[in-house]
Parts: structure tokens; sequence; C-alpha cells
């Protein structure tokens, strides 16, 4: 049986809280839940998955023989009690290396099924704990793929982040958890991604939105804006009229698609229409005078 990380699969870390794994589970239940998406098999998978992970998660028993034993946790029984007839081991008594027990359960097929290969006298050799770390990024750093170099138990660590990471996204790095025991393998680094709220952007999934003041002149008679993008600013023409609040469309000058080159959302941009304030008597007369134009 394959290892199923059902942290993953909820979308928190592993110390995450009691509350937190809770919250989680109803958003997704939620989310995919059959009533929801009667016709999408993906999404009944995934909410079966979301169900496997609550059940294990919420339950302070079995998530500790989870996170001891991971995919062979449902195990750990027999495992313990193995552990403990091999720590009687006795190389000269007739019992093949295991003190007698009441016990009908073959130890050495428990070990073969579970590890793999032959039982041996020696102590077998456990890999090393998952470590969890958080990586922060702006919004900006998050649109462009680049390096970095992390420490992790006194090791630099050098990674590349893909353009478009998400929020909240982990990646796995192999072997860069802590050491393992008795020749076991290291454990895995797991990264999560925070990205920083931006003061001038909010991101939904690839699309970007975002504001731009434009005075009552260039409203009224048209004229041009210029909006900021994450990559700079450019100009958009403003079409005679143009009501406080209308919103326009920059086609692909949203946040990258992760691991898409080239390819990116839309950004939307709303126009506020300042209105002036401190009139000289002049401007105010001509105000007056459109207005009376209007009656």
């Amino acid at each position: 049986m394959d290892y199923i990380d059902y942290y993953n699969i909820l979308g928190v870390r592993k110390d995450a809280s009691d509350e937190e794994i809770k919250k989680a589970y109803r958003k997704l239940a939620r989310k995919y839940h059959p009533d929801l998406n009667p016709n999408n098999a993906e999404a009944h998978k995934k909410f079966q998955q979301v169900n496997e992970a609550n059940e294990v998660l919420s339950d302070p028993v079995n998530r500790k023989k989870y996170d001891q034993y991971g995919k062979n946790w449902k195990h750990s029984d027999r495992f313990e009690q193995a552990g403990r007839q091999q720590e009687h081991f006795n190389p000269e008594d007739g019992q093949g290396g295991f003190s007698t027990s009441a016990d009908p359960f073959d130890f050495s097929e428990f070990f073969t099924s579970m590890f793999g290969g032959r039982r041996q006298r020696s102590r077998q050799g456990f890999k090393g704990q998952d470590l969890q770390a958080d990586l922060h990024l702006s919004l900006k750093d998050a649109a462009v793929t680049h390096q970095q170099t992390l420490t992790v138990n006194n090791k630099n660590v050098r990674i590349t982040i893909p353009a478009g990471v998400e929020n909240e996204q982990k990646i796995r790095l192999k072997g860069y958890g802590a050491p393992g025991a008795n020749s076991g393998p290291a454990g895995d680094l797991y990264i999560t991604f925070k990205i920083k709220n931006d003061p001038h952007f909010r991101r939904d999934n690839n699309d970007l939105y975002s504001t731009s003041e434009i005075d009552l002149y260039t409203a009224v008679l048209g004229g041009e804006a210029l909006v900021a993008t994450l990559n700079g600013k450019i100009k958009l023409k403003v079409p005679p009229g143009t009501q406080n609040g209308t919103k326009v469309r920059i086609k692909g000058k949203g946040f990258p698609i992760y691991k898409k080159e080239g390819q990116a959302g839309d950004l939307y941009i709303t126009y506020h229409v300042k209105i002036p304030t401190n009139l000289s008597e002049r401007e105010k007369q001509l105000f007056t005078e459109l207005a009376q134009l209007k009656k």
C-alpha cells in the first residue's frame, strides 16, 4: 500500500491543531460533496479521500499511530509487539531468536510484509522524521521563477521556486529531513509557501484585481490612464463618459499560471473617479453653467 499524505489532502501542516483539521475538513467536504457535484467522478474521489483523512487525523490515537508508522499505522499494535519480542532476542535459545509467546502471530512474516526481505537479527533501520518549514514570499516574488537558499539542520538547501506558486502550496524535498536511525534514510522536508497580501493587487487563482484613480475630466471627456501591473505601468485608453466603478479587463496581465511558461491570468482594473475639491470661483462658475445646461 502506498503512503497517503492525509495532511496534504486536508491542506494542513503536520502540527495542525484539532480545530484547524476540523475547519479544513468541513471546507473541503462542502466543496467536493456529491450533492454539489452529481456528475463529477473526480470530486467524488476527492470527497472520499477527505473523509478518510479526517477519520484518521481527527482521532488522537489514530493520528499518533499514523504520525509514527505512516502507511503501516493500522498494524502499529502488532509492530510494537514485534519490537518488544525483538528486544528479547537471544541467539542461544531454541526459538529462532525470539522469546516464546502465546500469540501465534509470525513476526518474521510481519517484518517481511512491512519492510520486505527476510528477517534479520540486527535492528531495523528507520526513516528519520519529516520536517516542516514555511517560506514567506511577496506576491511579486511568487510571480517570478527564482532561486532561494534555506538553512535546514545546518545545511544550506538551494531550491528553485517556479512562478505561479499558490499560497499554502507545499513541496517535498526528499532526504532533507531529520537523520534516520540505525542507518535508515533521512526524512523529508516539506516547505509551505506563505504569500503575503499585496497592498495593490488582490489575487483570485490566476487573476489579479486592482483599482486605478482617474480625474473627473478624463472620465467625462476620455483620455488615458496610467495603471500598474506586476511588470510595471501601462497606459490604457479611457473612453468618454466612463462611470465611477467601471471595470476593465487586461488579458494576460494577471498572475503566471504554475508551470505553464508564458501563460498568465487576467488583470481587472476598477476605475475610481476622483471628484475635484477646493474649486476656484471660476471653476465653480463653469460647473454651475454646465448644471444649468442640463436643465
